[in-house]
């Protein structure tokens, strides 16, 4: 089956069941609309079969670290916004709602967000925003870390300006959570273990008169190394199970993110702004489409008991080097 069939079949906003990804986007606390700029990850796994959107990336040299699986593929829409406009994803783990865990409260570890020209070229990825392990506990706790101790106490939000003057044009912003609950060996020595990547892009367009450009930043792949200490990291310092044994070698009391350090150029200060109500669909939909070592098939659905399978191809991503406007879709015809 040909690339472009595969883009034309549907596969709709949401998730089954796994982990987290971004659901929304506030602008100054206004919903833009569930799914509304996002490119969503791709599900592994057919309707009702037990498939899921949003699984980790977990190998580092991997394109699907820039913006997840099939994130060559552009949304739809893209967010319109000023700088110095405070931006608010919205991430969630099974629906869109205060009721959600958001994430596994085991995944503990930093949040980050970075800043690229719309399409990424070579290192230029900025770092906008950051946050790890801000507080330690006693062996074996695991201390209070931005994804769980933070971002999930929250209801998912994160929160990021946009750089102020900054050059108009269009941008991806990178927003990412890591989870370190297996991160004490790295997935090379033991590719059912190491850390966890959640990373997930949102289109946004700059507009107004600033003339600031975004320096060099990094690539993704790239930024990370299986050897960063900030990517291997024991946050229980215990065994595989956590019981809590004494580790074979020091517990670290200190925790480097991984990545470049924060661009100079970004708000010095992110502060929480509140939030209206949450937009569009709160909960998972049928999906037609999806990816098992990258390989597409896609599928006509009517319910999951009457799945037709319309073909499969290997994937291989394919971004742009040049910036093409997204296809506009009628509400309900899928993401694709």
């Amino acid at each position: 089956m040909a690339r472009s069939l595969a883009i034309a079949l549907s596969i709709l906003a949401g998730q089954a069941a796994a982990h987290t990804f971004i659901w929304g986007v506030y602008v100054n606390g206004v919903d833009q609309g569930t799914f509304k700029g996002i490119r969503i990850p791709a599900y592994n796994g057919a309707p009702g079969k037990g498939g899921y959107n949003n699984s980790p990336v977990k190998d580092l040299s991997s394109i699907d670290l820039r913006c997840n699986v099939l994130g060559d593929i552009q949304a739809r829409d893209t967010i319109k916004v000023v700088p110095g406009d405070n931006l608010t994803f919205d991430w969630h783990h099974d629906w869109r709602n205060d009721t959600d865990d958001v994430i596994d409260k085991s995944h503990h570890g930093p949040s980050l967000i970075y800043i690229s020209p719309d399409p990424p070229t070579e290192n230029s990825f900025v770092k906008l925003w950051h946050s790890g392990k801000y507080e330690s506990n006693p062996f074996p706790a695991a201390g209070k870390w931005s994804t769980t101790s933070d971002i999930a106490k929250k209801f998912g939000h994160m929160n990021v300006r946009v750089p102020k003057d900054l050059k108009a044009g269009h941008y991806l912003i990178r927003a990412e959570m890591i989870a370190l609950h297996e991160g004490d060996v790295s997935y090379t020595v033991n590719p059912r273990r190491g850390a966890q990547f959640y990373p997930d892009c949102v289109q946004i367009e700059v507009t107004g008169d600033g003339a600031v450009e975004l320096p060099e930043g990094v690539s993704f792949p790239g930024a990370y190394s299986h050897e960063d200490p900030g990517v291997v990291h024991n946050v229980y310092c215990s065994t595989e199970t956590k019981k809590p044994l004494t580790s074979t070698t020091p517990c670290a009391t200190s925790y480097t993110i991984p990545g470049p350090t924060v661009w100079s150029g970004a708000w010095p200060e992110t502060t929480p702004v509140s939030v209206g109500p949450a937009v569009g669909v709160t909960t998972h939909v049928p999906w037609s489409t999806w990816v098992v070592s990258s390989v597409v098939t896609s599928a006509s659905y009517r319910d999951t008991k009457s799945l037709t399978i319309l073909g499969s191809s290997k994937y291989e991503a394919s971004w742009s080097s040049a910036y093409a406007t997204p296809t506009a879709v009628a509400e309900g015809e899928g993401r694709w």
